[in-house]
C-alpha cells in the first residue's frame, strides 16, 4: 500500500467516526437540505447538535438553496423559486417573514448589511437594499459567472467566471472595473473570503483548497476520496465547513475541518446537505 492510498484511507476513517483536530468554534450553520423531501432552508448547530427547518413552501416543486447569514446574523438571503421565477429571497434567522427582493440567484450580503451582490444573466450585480439602486459589476466578455462574495473590508467582490472554456477565479472592485485574475486551473469557483480578508476557500472539481487574493499560497485543504464542495470559513477563520458526496451526483453531507488542513468531522447525514454558511 503506498503513503498516498494510506492517507486517503486514514482520512476516510476519520470522517466516519467523526473525528476532529483541535475543537471547531460555536456558533450556527445554515444550509440547504433535501430531507424532507423539496430543497428547504436548515440550520444546525458547529456541534452538529439542535438541527431545524427553517424556511417552508407548501408546494413541493419549490425549492430553497445557497442561504447566507446577514452580517448582524438576524437575517438570511436565500435563492428560491417559488412564484415559478427564481429570486434572491430574504428571511429572518428564524424563518419568519420572507420576502422576494429581485430577480437573480447566488446572492451574498455587503459587510455592513445594506448591500447584496449577486448573479442575474451570468453577469455579477449589486442592488442597494434601501433604495433598489442596481449595478452591473463585470464587464463585457464575463457573461458566465458565479459565486459572488464580498470582501470583509468592503472593498471588492470575488467570483468565478468561465471564460476560454474553463473556470477561473477573479476579484473586481465593488464599484466596478477590470476584474483581476487569482487563479484559473483544476476548475476552480465558489470563492469565499477568510473573516481577515487575507485567503479565499474555494473549491476545484474535487476538493476544497485556500489562496491568497493576489494568487500565491495556493494550499490544499481536503485530499481525501469523494467530492467536497462549497468551503465556507468559520466566523473566527480557524475551520472550514463544506459539504462532501461519493461523487458529484451526492448524496452530499456537511463536514468541519480546520482551515490549516486535518481530520474532517462529520456534521450531518441522511438526505443531501449542501450550500453551507456559518455565524
Amino acid at each position: 500500500m503506498t503513503r498516498r492510498t494510506w492517507l486517503s484511507l486514514a482520512a476516510l476513517v476519520a470522517c466516519a467516526c467523526g473525528a476532529a483536530g483541535a475543537a471547531a468554534p460555536g456558533g450556527r450553520i445554515v444550509f440547504s437540505s433535501d430531507r424532507s423531501g423539496p430543497w428547504r432552508i436548515w440550520t444546525i448547530g458547529a456541534d452538529g447538535s439542535g438541527m431545524k427547518s427553517l424556511s417552508k413552501a407548501e408546494a413541493e416543486d419549490v425549492h430553497d438553496v445557497d442561504p447566507v447569514f446577514s452580517p448582524d446574523g438576524r437575517s438570511i438571503l436565500f435563492t428560491s423559486t417559488r412564484g415559478g421565477t427564481t429570486g434572491v429571497w430574504r428571511m429572518a434567522a428564524d424563518g419568519s417573514a420572507p420576502e422576494r427582493l429581485c430577480d437573480g440567484d447566488q446572492a451574498e450580503w455587503s459587510p455592513d448589511g445594506a448591500r447584496i451582490v449577486f448573479r442575474r444573466g451570468g453577469r455579477i450585480v449589486t442592488r442597494d437594499l434601501a433604495d433598489g439602486d442596481e449595478k452591473t459589476l463585470t464587464p463585457e466578455g464575463f457573461e458566465q459567472c458565479s459565486g459572488p462574495a464580498w470582501s470583509p473590508d468592503g472593498k471588492a467582490i470575488a467570483f468565478a467566471c468561465r471564460r476560454d472554456g474553463a473556470n477561473a477565479l477573479f476579484t473586481v472592485s465593488a464599484g466596478g472595473g477590470e476584474p483581476a485574475k487569482v487563479y484559473d486551473e483544476k476548475g476552480a469557483c465558489e470563492p469565499h473570503w477568510s473573516p481577515d480578508g487575507q485567503r479565499l476557500v474555494y473549491e476545484t472539481e474535487t476538493h476544497i483548497c485556500t489562496i491568497r487574493p493576489d494568487g500565491t499560497k495556493n494550499r490544499l485543504v481536503t485530499y481525501f476520496g469523494g467530492v467536497q464542495r462549497y468551503g465556507r470559513y468559520s466566523p473566527d477563520g480557524t475551520h472550514i465547513v463544506f459539504c462532501q458526496a461519493p461523487s458529484p451526483q451526492g448524496p452530499w453531507e456537511l463536514y468541519v475541518i480546520p482551515a490549516a488542513g486535518g481530520s474532517p468531522r462529520r456534521l450531518t447525514e441522511d438526505g443531501s446537505d449542501m450550500y453551507p454558511d456559518w455565524k
